[in-house]
């Protein structure tokens, strides 16, 4: 049962309160079954699509909306695979022209091999898509000075990543998200490189907003406990963040009362 920190703990993001902080991705997993169910077990309130890669339109193949309700899970489109603003924004409109989604996530790639943003090409993207009308939620680099430009150039969310997308290594930069978190009322959720649950429960406790996951979940050996430990990881790490831990000390502080002793 959720203890009453959590109840009154909302996750806002554009205006919208989404009940889970774990947001999901629809990539990589066997089927689009196996996916569904990682979904429904992860507890997630939101899925990512890549516009570009999943079917959503093709009605003689297997569409994603068959496994996965967009009326009660919402789909955030975002722009796998897009290495330049001008194919990222073609996505995002065909998205919004298709689906009418405007909560999108932007991904602009630097190269293929190590997966960065370009943070250039993200930039300039964000500000057009703004302008538009659109949501939306960046992935970035863990540069609290690039962050801070996007939430200027109108971001809805910051989305910087823990390590490589799909390295599974975990958050390799505390200080900078300590430092975006301090600096942003923006939504802050850590996107790509987590490997297992504590690494959400490490985000979480740094004081991050959510987390997104795909690759953890979708290749792990048992998908479906993955998915469930993240939900769970979650929930810990958020509460935890929520209770304020204890100042660290150096020296050893006794747990019982020293009056009394016999």
């Amino acid at each position: 049962m959720e203890e009453v920190s959590l109840k009154k703990d909302k996750f806002i993001i554009a205006g919208r309160n989404f009940k889970s902080r774990l947001i999901v991705g629809t990539g990589k997993y066997k089927s689009m079954s196996q996916c569904a169910k990682a979904v429904k077990l992860s507890g997630a309130s939101i899925v990512t699509v890549a516009v570009r890669r999943v079917n959503i339109t093709d009605k003689k193949k297997a569409l994603l909306m068959d496994y996965i309700d967009p009326k009660k899970i919402t789909y955030l489109p975002n722009t796998a695979g897009c290495f330049n603003s001008k194919d990222a924004l073609r996505t995002l409109r065909l998205a919004r022209e298709i689906g009418g989604w405007k909560l999108v996530k932007l991904e602009v790639l630097g190269d293929k091999k190590n997966l960065f943003p370009e943070m250039i090409e993200t930039l300039k993207s964000t500000e057009v898509l703004s302008n538009e009308g659109f949501k939306v939620m960046v992935y970035c680099n863990d540069d609290p000075l690039m962050a801070k430009r996007l939430e200027n150039a109108g971001a809805c969310a910051i989305m910087p990543l823990a390590a490589p997308i799909g390295s599974g290594l975990g958050i390799q930069n505390q200080t900078n998200i300590k430092i975006i978190r301090r600096q942003t009322k923006l939504p802050l959720i850590i996107d790509a490189g987590l490997g297992q649950a504590s690494d959400a429960t490490i985000a979480m406790e740094l004081g991050c907003d959510g987390v997104l996951v795909n690759t953890a979940i979708a290749k792990a050996t048992k998908p479906f406990d993955m998915a469930l430990a993240f939900k769970n990881a979650v929930i810990a790490g958020r509460q935890s963040y929520l209770s304020g831990r204890i100042q660290k000390n150096l020296m050893g502080s006794a747990s019982s009362p020293s009056r009394g002793i016999i």
